[in-house]
């Protein structure tokens, strides 16, 4: 190998700065370099595999040939450094500070509420601020596809497609009526007793500063210089392991491609670095062509397309948009395919980093443009030393034959894509998890010639992705089918024959084996619709059209800017202006959750001596440790220790949790062993050479069913009932049976779990930063773990990037972890998992598994229930006790039934432990409530919504618990919503629809909920405050609650500026602290601002008493005054607050207790469509009604129900963790674990805070925080009715339930057809499954 020079200087602009990096390591790239040498922390990293744009930034380059400069988003985590030799970058720090001037895309993001966590804001402001630079009047459309490819999990998205659209051109006539006038307005709202006020608007347009192009940075002249210099070299950046070279000529690429032939080509670095960081892949020497002319090129000729392999996949995109729009339409059959296709190709991005030459040459067998490439007859364009060649990009190249592969000294010059013809169809066809940004499950290109004039083929190609370990082409099939008609038999045996020639087994990676099957035969299904409508458009009279009811079958669905109404009350008009309490204030950190300047953990500057930690854990589910050899990685440069549970100086099983494995390990991903070193790389390099020997112990227990099998708990069993369940089964008209599974969901924090614990050299002291639910739960942890008194532990939470639960226990587990490799080394530790151990790791929401038998009278009332729950615990006991009471005693929902039986049990299996997730259980649990009204509808032949009003409870009343409640505001949410959102009307259109259609179905559900806040445990919702008011008159709030993105510290400031009289802007709330307030609760159960505010106000009321002779004195003086006044006269300005708790409590023995405050009513309508052929589904539109009582912050009460009605639809149709026989976890990223984008979010969604009365929650309010995740479940049961309404079209009429998630697979597998009938149902007995379900 030719020997390399030494490294040249790196020089790039960031936020107008000059960087000149003279040791350029080609490993690490831009996110790691803003965030440790640059130390600009708004990027955020959130997955590290390109997968959910928390880290992106805008990327400019001036392009001498058009004297342009190009402005476009990329996930930084994927730019190598090396790469931007010439670039200006813009990071969230560039664009505007609260320091200098905020930007109007990050006041907007702020004010329409678009920020919660705010740990996603900044990576949302870059993706529509660099839209912005390009397209300074954006369409509705255009934002909803620039954030496509950035993940959010507070919001829902909805605020954030709005702050996005006040930058489109206004318009005055209402987007939902079309008339002008809105459809949601007061007299159209009026309700029986409910005469409050209504108001719609969150935030005021007339405070927004106007967007003024001219005033943004401009481009470094330099960067000018650099690229128009004719006199440019070759760059080499060495590292210590890895050299990158940039040539400037196509000849040096072609002569360092003779010289390393192994070694890749880089451009947008999209497959590559995946592979560097997820795949262990290595490679000595990178070559990147980036920026090279003869790679960025468009040419027409009479015969096609040219695009150079070069072109980034949205300018490949814009190349092809020019060519329809240029071509006749007969001619570009092959380009609009590709087109639809590119839309929701991962999100913007990627799409701006990937190249066509990159993608089509990396064969990814998940690929959406090659098989359409392949079908519509491209060839490649290939360049070495030895001169050009063509091959076809076709069926052998994509398989990888290697006398169809590039040599290894050749490259991708340019991608030939020929016109098609008249007689010529070509389609691109998928199916993904969700609509965009999601690979494919199986995908297709697919084209035909036929005969001029005629339906006789004369050539046809079929290439299917995802169905095996490259792309599949069907020539065998095509080939028989040559000559044939395009006519339904000739589609029958096609289907047979390409079943038998793409042939996937039935234990094949990617599991879904059966969906995949039937999808190839779909797909082909809708290609043959398509060309036979084709067909009878060029000549009605020979060639018959499709029927009419068939005709939705040849589009997806189309992706739609979704928009909506929130409605809330008005804030009585004789309230002091100064007193925010019931206005839509905007989140206290939202203006630095958008510049970037709200610290998080791993925001905070290096410490002196600092360390990282790295993880060991365990592969297998249940063994025996033989041994633990760390020699290899001590040996390691960098390494300063490994630490094991030997090493913990106190308890290392703490309450049943173990924090460092010993002897033996329970689950795959528990913690085995920690490196600690001096940087992340190290640490990691380190951990994967620690060598720990295993011998497998029986029994592995996995699934819920083989607990039970084995007889294996966390707890004993939880049971209410009422009634005599027995007899009544004696009584009734009919008795029916069932179980719904309710599979398991991952938090997906965007923040992922991070602790920074920091040794001090008295006393064993030890500090840490961290972002947790219940900083007195990490504090009890490590006190443990070290053997030291609580005192000397101090946690400090200022914020956390998300939690919904899953920072409830964990960080006291990974905190203790931590402190004792802090302990052990003498150093300060920073510890952030990556999103793949943090999956691994913490686990998530409870699997279910439920079981019922319900007896009922044929006019719907039901009179029995007897219902079962099972729960996979995991490996310990964590959270799953309670979860399992929660269940049970929540387990009637909104439900009046006399005879009434709940138990419940939480198995224990080896999986890492569940824990807490936003609803506790009461998610899971309540889908079974729900699935067995709608199967008692179905028995008595009525709508689930009539029985479901039926056995609804109607007055005030006694839970199965003996718990009193008032059900009125359940009725008049359910009314509401009923009226409001026209459901029967609705439901009537939805009918009419279906008739028509066989292929697409719609469906609609209407839920109600009764929700509860709080726990059955009394001491658990005290709380206490500290208020100190200093001699400028400025207040400092302190309390125990912890701020994650619902705003709890937003209401705090709220009333505290009530209970004072003083505006907000003297109310200053830093952090949490254990130091400030002790032993402080967990702020979960909904009841953060409950119990918090409660303490607050107390702690405010103590001081205003203070103040009152003084106040007396000089009434019309200033609040400056009046406290000058009180320190004179010695009157102490702090005050502690405090907060008994609400008086709560549940007897297991005797089955009763008024276990919970108070309840959260609400109901929600949705309608969604489903595709028939393929699984697919889309929400339509989706009203919620809540019960608020009286929001404190209507903007963040509708924030927190919005986010939590999405999760919830998340986990009930998309989110899927896929689990191996042996227990190990697939799903570890963005890549395999799909929540919504903005493009599930319903295409209408509307929001209204139902007003009533709770007198003993502060200010009258309720806790909304989880109420809406349930309400998520309308989209499940509105996909169970367009599922049932298909299966009764095809023949099929007995009770049918859909278990969570309703997938894509799950949903086309339940529409029975032909196809489904087609394909070959395997033995389970001859083959190992590639996935389990665990529920």
């Amino acid at each position: 190998m030719p020997s390399l020079p030494k490294s040249d200087e790196l020089i790039f602009f960031v936020n107008g700065r000059k960087v000149i990096e003279k040791n350029a390591v080609p490993e690490v790239n831009l996110l790691f370099y803003l965030r440790k040498v640059l130390h600009l922390t708004g990027t955020k990293y959130a997955c590290g595999g390109g997968g959910c744009g928390a880290c992106t930034v805008m990327v400019s380059r001036f392009d001498p040939k058009t004297k342009k400069i190009h402005h476009y988003p990329a996930t930084a985590c994927l730019v190598p450094i090396c790469s931007l030799y010439g670039a200006a970058i813009t990071t969230v720090e560039g664009v505007g500070s609260i320091k200098t001037r905020i930007h109007p895309v990050q006041e907007r993001l702020a004010k329409c509420h678009g920020t919660q966590c705010g740990f996603c804001s900044p990576g949302m402001v870059m993706s529509i601020y660099t839209l912005l630079r390009n397209h300074p009047e954006p369409t509705p459309e255009q934002i909803t596809e620039a954030i496509g490819g950035n993940l959010c999990r507070c919001t829902g998205y909805r605020p954030i497609v709005e702050s996005g659209k006040t930058f489109c051109v206004a318009s005055t006539v209402c987007q939902v009526k079309g008339s002008g006038k809105c459809c949601m307005d007061q007299e159209d709202r009026s309700f029986v007793n409910y005469q409050e006020k209504m108001c719609t608007k969150l935030y005021n347009e007339d405070e927004f500063q106007p967007l003024d192009p001219s005033q943004e940075p401009i481009f470094p002249p330099e960067l000018i210089r650099m690229a128009e210099d004719t006199n440019k070299r070759r760059l080499t950046f060495q590292g210590e392991k890895t050299t990158w070279i940039t040539p400037v000529t196509l000849d040096d690429v072609l002569e360092l491609k003779a010289n390393f032939s192994e070694a890749p080509l880089v451009m947008g670095n999209t497959t590559v670095g995946p592979n560097l960081k997820f795949r262990d892949a290595f490679h000595p020497v990178f070559i990147s062509p980036l920026g090279l002319p003869e790679l960025h090129f468009v040419n027409t000729t009479d015969d096609g397309v040219t695009i150079g392999a070069g072109y980034s996949l949205a300018q490949l995109n814009d190349a092809l948009l020019f060519t329809i729009s240029d071509q006749p339409k007969e001619k570009t059959k092959t380009f609009y395919a590709l087109r639809k296709h590119l839309r929701t190709f991962a999100g913007a991005q990627i799409r701006n980093m990937a190249t066509l030459g990159g993608h089509v040459v990396s064969r990814p067998k998940f690929s959406d443009l090659n098989p359409i490439l392949a079908a519509g007859n491209a060839t490649i364009n290939l360049i070495s030393k030895e001169g050009e060649r063509q091959i076809p990009l076709n069926g052998p190249f994509l398989a990888r034959l290697p006398e169809a592969n590039l040599r290894p000294e050749e490259m991708v010059l340019s991608v030939s894509i020929p016109y098609s013809s008249q007689w010529h169809f070509v389609s691109g066809l998928r199916l993904a998890q969700r609509q965009e940004n999601a690979f494919a499950i199986v995908n297709a290109g697919m084209s035909v010639k036929f005969e001029d004039g005629t339906n006789i083929i004369k050539d046809l190609k079929m290439f299917f992705g995802n169905v095996g370990a490259t792309v599949v082409s069907a020539s065998e099939t095509c080939e028989q089918l040559t000559g044939r008609r395009w006519d339904d038999q000739m589609l029958s045996d096609a289907c047979q024959w390409v079943l038998d020639e793409v042939y996937i087994p039935p234990g094949a990676e990617g599991g879904m084996v059966e969906y995949r099957r039937t999808l190839i035969i779909s797909l082909l299904f809708r290609f043959y619709l398509k060309v036979r409508r084709g067909l009878n458009e060029m000549d009605p009279e020979k060639f018959p059209d499709i029927p009419e009811k068939f005709m939705s079958a040849l589009e997806d669905f189309p992706i739609k800017t979704p928009q909506g109404i929130q409605m809330f009350q008005c804030v009585n008009p004789r309230q002091s202006p100064q007193d925010p309490v019931g206005h839509p204030v905007m989140h206290q950190s939202a203006l630095k959750h958008t510049t970037g300047e709200a610290v998080f953990s791993d925001d905070m500057p290096p410490f002196s001596q600092e360390l990282f930690l790295a993880v060991v854990t365990s592969p297998r589910a249940h063994a025996k440790i033989i041994s633990i050899d760390s020699s290899e990685a001590l040996a390691l440069p960098g390494v300063v220790d490994v630490i094991t549970a030997e090493d913990v100086p106190g308890e290392n099983n703490y309450s049943g949790e173990i924090f460092y494995a010993q002897n033996e390990v329970i689950c795959v991903g528990q913690i085995v062993c920690t490196v600690a070193a001096d940087t992340y790389a190290h640490a990691k390099e380190g951990a994967k050479k620690v060598k720990v020997t295993y011998e497998d112990v029986e029994p592995r227990i996995i699934t819920i069913e083989q607990a039970l099998e084995h007889n294996s708990f966390l707890s004993v069993e939880k049971k209410i009932e009422q009634g005599n369940v027995e007899s009544a089964f004696k009584q009734v008209d009919q008795i029916i049976e069932g179980e719904i599974h309710v599979e398991g969901q991952e938090h997906f924090y965007m923040e992922t779990q991070t602790v920074l614990a920091i040794p001090k050299k008295e006393d064993k002291e030890m500090v840490l930063y961290l972002g947790t639910q219940f900083p007195t739960h990490v504090q009890e942890f490590v006190a443990a773990a070290l053997n030291i008194p609580r005192s000397r532990i101090a946690c400090h939470m200022r914020r956390t990037g998300g939690a919904f639960g899953g920072k409830m226990t964990k960080p006291a587990l990974l905190g203790a972890v931590c402190a004792v490799a802090a302990y052990k080394t003498g150093h300060p530790i920073r510890f952030i998992l990556e999103r793949g151990d943090d999956f691994l790791i913490t686990a998530g929401r409870h699997p279910l598994l439920g079981k019922y038998k319900i007896g009922f009278m044929n006019n719907g009332v039901i009179k029995a229930a007897d219902v079962e729950y099972y729960v996979n615990g995991g490996c310990t006991l964590d959270e799953s006790e309670w979860v399992i009471e929660f269940v049970v005693l929540k387990s009637e929902n909104a439900y009046y039934i006399p005879n009434f039986r709940c138990r419940g049990r939480a198995c224990k299996t080896n999986l890492p432990s569940n824990t807490a997730f936003r609803g506790f259980g009461f998610p899971q649990a309540t889908v079974v409530v729900e699935a067995y009204m709608t199967a008692v509808a179905s028995q008595c032949n009525l709508l689930p919504e009539e029985v479901k009003e039926i056995n609804m409870y109607k007055r005030i009343s006694q839970t199965a618990h003996e718990q009193t409640f008032n059900p009125e505001p359940l009725q008049r949410c359910w009314k509401e919503c009923l009226e409001k959102s026209s459901f029967h009307a609705r439901k009537l259109a939805a009918e009419e629809f279906n008739k028509k259609n066989y292929w697409k179905k719609r469906g609609l559900a209407v839920i109600p909920m009764k929700f509860t806040v709080g726990v059955p445990v009394a001491y658990y919702s005290q709380a206490a405050a500290l208020v100190h008011i200093y001699l400028d008159g400025s207040v400092l709030v302190t309390h125990g609650g912890c701020e994650m993105g619902q705003g709890l510290h937003t209401k705090m400031i709220q009333v505290a500026s009530r209970e004072l009289n003083i505006p907000q802007s003297y109310v200053h709330l830093s952090e949490t602290s254990t130091i400030t307030v002790p032993n402080a609760s967990f702020t979960a159960g909904s009841m953060g601002t409950d119990i918090n505010g409660k303490a607050v106000q107390n702690a405010c009321q103590i001081l205003l008493d203070r103040l009152q002779p003084i106040i007396r004195k000089n009434p019309k003086g200033k609040w400056e005054d009046w406290i000058t006044e009180a320190f004179h006269k010695s009157i102490s300005l702090s005050a502690t607050g405090y907060f008994k708790g609400y008086q709560t409590n549940m007897d297991w023995e005797t089955e009763k207790g008024d276990a919970f405050p108070y309840y959260v009513y609400g109901a929600s309508c949705s309608e969604v469509e489903v595709d028939c052929l393929t699984g697919a589904h889309k929400l339509l539109r989706t009203d919620i009604f809540m019960d608020s009582a009286f929001s404190i912050n209507p903007a963040v009460d509708i924030g927190q129900i919005e986010g939590a009605f999405i999760q919830g639809m998340g986990l009930y149709t998309i989110e899927e963790l896929k689990y191996s026989p042996e227990g190990v976890l697939y799903s570890r990223g963005p890549d395999e674990y799909k929540i919504p984008t903005v493009t599930e979010i319903p295409e209408e969604f509307y929001v209204t805070l139902v007003h009533s009365q709770n007198p003993i929650a502060i200010y009258s309010s309720k806790g909304l925080g989880e109420a809406g995740m349930f309400l998520g479940s309308s989209v499940l049961f509105a996909i169970n009715d367009a599922v049932t309404a298909a299966r009764k079209e095809r023949g099929l009429t007995e009770t049918f339930t859909l278990s969570s998630p309703a997938t894509p697979e799950m949903i086309r597998m339940a529409c029975v057809d032909q196809f489904t009938d087609m394909i070959p149902k395997d033995d389970p007995s001859t083959f190992t499954p590639w996935s389990i379900q665990v529920s």
